[in-house]
């Protein structure tokens, strides 16, 4: 008994000096620490916050007295985290993460008179071929909703996700994503993409025409294989990229004037005017998950959100049926 008195006295003496500890610190400040952390730039933050320079300079000033550390050093890369803030960021995404999902679960989410503000990551061919129609349901069926749509590095987005910065991505399963809620929503057939004049155009392709020419590859990250060079390392071969890139609609370009061979999902290849052959191998699909922060299961407005996003996703005929009326 007398131990567990001293054990309820410890955590009630902790709940007290934590309780005068934050006193001294205003929540809103961790908002712009999280935003510092991820920008590391004092005007990016001013402008998404809605704040003046000098506003958010002082703010830094009062997180620095509170901490007794810089937490940000300037330098011509922008600011720099300490040391003391890299440790700090964890446990204060996760708390802001719990809050916002505690205030949203207390709120009535009412998709027409909503005035949300949705913050999402959709990959290159996500943005292409989903975004579009997701903007258009949303401006039919409620207006005042807005869309925020960033998207850096697969690693740099799920880790947002995993802090409450994002309510959704959409981008391939390729992360360990179990602490996440996920559903499949694409599965994206390639094919070879050339110019329309091209001289391997309008006949089969073969697998020696294929490793002779020259290719184009497209992907956000800095280095690594894509789809095509994964079936082919399985069967000992290799293909020449020529030219690396990380936007779609440049590649397009690109495959337009010269004779690089572009392996692409098909849906985009025809989007972009170009010709189109069967690759000579098989060629797993490309895939896209739509991910949320497991807090959000049942958050009515992440929720919205995700079937939304699921039916843009949608080929145009199974969308008009599935926005039918019902018999």
């Amino acid at each position: 008994m007398k131990l567990i008195l001293e054990m309820e006295y410890h955590h009630a003496v902790q709940y007290r000096w934590a309780a005068v500890r934050l006193r001294r610190v205003d929540l809103n400040l961790f908002i712009l620490f999280d935003a510092l952390y991820r920008e590391q730039n004092v005007t990016r933050v001013a402008q998404q916050l809605h704040l003046s320079q000098p506003a958010v300079s002082n703010a830094l000033a009062r997180l620095r007295e509170a901490f007794g550390d810089p937490l940000f050093l300037r330098t011509p890369e922008g600011m720099i985290p300490t040391p003391v803030a890299d440790n700090m960021i964890g446990d204060v995404r996760r708390a802001l993460a719990l809050l916002n999902r505690a205030v949203a679960a207390s709120e009535r989410f009412d998709p027409a008179t909503s005035e949300k503000r949705f913050r999402v990551a959709f990959n290159h061919p996500a943005q292409l071929l989903i975004l579009p129609e997701l903007w258009r349901l949303t401006r039919t069926r409620s207006p005042s909703i807005t869309l925020a749509n960033y998207y850096q590095t697969r690693e740099a987005a799920a880790e947002e996700l995993r802090s409450g910065a994002l309510d959704l991505l959409v981008d391939a399963p390729q992360f360990n994503a179990r602490e996440f809620g996920q559903r499949p929503l694409l599965a994206l057939p390639y094919a070879v993409a050339m110019r329309p004049q091209h001289p391997l155009a309008g006949r089969p392709l073969g697998l020696e025409d294929y490793l002779a020419a020259q290719h184009l590859h497209v992907s956000s990250r800095k280095r690594g294989r894509g789809q095509a060079d994964v079936a082919l390392h399985g069967l000992g071969l290799r293909r020449q990229i020529a030219l690396r890139l990380q936007d779609y609609s440049v590649a397009a370009e690109v495959v337009r004037g010269s004779d690089l061979l572009w392996t692409v999902p098909a849906v985009l290849g025809a989007r972009f005017g170009l010709c189109l052959a069967a690759p000579p191998f098989e060629v797993e699909p490309l895939r896209l998950n739509l991910y949320w922060p497991r807090g959000a299961e049942e958050d009515p407005a992440n929720r919205w959100l995700r079937d939304l996003v699921v039916e843009a996703a949608l080929p145009g005929e199974a969308r008009r049926a599935a926005q039918s009326p019902r018999a």
